[in-house]
């Protein structure tokens, strides 16, 4: 018999009847539309799509997606994604948080999902505040930020996302941006495709209360000389004369200039996201501007053993060894016992 095919989708049909309550300019619609643009390409029926979320603005993106979806509570969601995953592995399951729900409250929950290396998609939208309760200083605030919590400005030192992943041992690791619509899609598309967590932090223009944190990562007079775009396989080069690199000196990465001193383009770095070791990737979660161009890409990209696969076949397993059981049986056999009244 056949199989039927499944009717061609487009981002439209991703679309809820939901009126989208962001303040206007914020970069989560920006996010949003790629990911209705990606999810038709995917081939996966709407039914067999779940969106989870915690608390924050990012996190009303389940109502935005005309699939099914949960909007949990702070920080939780990814241990709702993980029983929604392992009851039913056949789903596509997206966690959308923020930094402060998912790297305060929610970081625990955030590191032992990435650690398990459960099939599903982590989308951490940083925008380094929380915007939600308006404008308090976040777990990703630089040293020094002033907001309404920090009046004379933040003395914690702020958690990296990309090195809470890579240290966490994530299989797939990858930075885009807001702005950069076209990078952020193709990111999605190797989030997608990849199989165990697949861990993207992006980083989200909040206009109201942190209008600006990343413009020298979208500003057209710098921003080619304050990011690296990583390519597989190839060089790390950037800056607007692309005449700039990225090199090894000891440990520790350095900037060099192609052609000075007779530098060339094989004494550059080339980037290896297959690599299982995590080094490399750990040491470009490192670099930060001005110091360095933050990378964007795909840091990381390996094959690790997936939770979800390894529980199935637990369960498969003792079922063919012991059957299938009952529930009354279960709570009843070993030792028991009566209480007297």
């Amino acid at each position: 018999m056949a199989t039927e095919a499944l009717p061609q989708l487009k981002a439209k049909d991703f679309a809820s009847d939901q009126e989208i309550r962001w303040c206007p300019g914020c970069g989560d619609y920006a996010i949003l539309a790629q990911v209705k643009k990606v999810m038709p390409e995917l081939g996966i029926p709407r039914e067999k799509m779940v969106f989870v979320s915690g608390i924050g603005c990012s996190s009303r993106f389940p109502y935005y997606m005309n699939t099914y979806g949960f909007h949990t509570i702070h920080g939780r969601a990814p241990a709702v994604a993980t029983g929604v995953k392992v009851a039913n592995p056949e789903l596509t399951v997206f966690i959308v948080t923020g930094d402060g729900d998912g790297l305060s409250i929610g970081g625990n929950h955030l590191i032992h999902a990435i650690r398990r290396n459960l099939d599903v998609n982590i989308l951490l939208f940083n925008n380094r505040i929380y915007g939600l309760t308006k404008g308090q200083y976040s777990p990703t605030s630089e040293h020094g930020k002033k907001t309404k919590s920090t009046p004379m400005g933040s003395v914690d030192n702020p958690l990296h996302p990309l090195s809470i992943a890579i240290g966490a041992e994530a299989s797939f690791v990858a930075r885009t941006i807001d702005r950069n619509v076209q990078h952020m899609a193709d990111v999605l598309r190797r989030a997608a495709a990849h199989k165990g967590t697949a861990f993207i932090e992006i980083y989200q223009n909040c206009n109201i209360f942190n209008d600006g944190a990343f413009l020298y990562s979208t500003e057209k007079d710098q921003k080619d000389d304050t990011t690296l775009y990583l390519e597989h396989g190839k060089p790390m080069i950037f800056g607007k004369e692309r005449n700039k690199g990225i090199r090894l000196n000891g440990l520790n990465p350095e900037i060099v200039t192609l052609g000075e001193g007779g530098i060339k383009e094989d004494d550059l770095l080339f980037h290896d996201e297959q690599l299982a070791e995590p080094s490399l990737a750990y040491m470009l979660s490192r670099m930060r501007y001005p110091e360095f161009p933050e990378p964007m890409g795909v840091l990381r990209s390996v094959d690790q053993p997936k939770f979800d696969e390894e529980m199935v076949a637990q369960v498969k397993d003792a079922k063919a060894k012991r059957g299938e059981g009952k529930i009354a049986d279960i709570l009843n056999e070993g030792d028991t016992w009566d209480v007297a009244e």
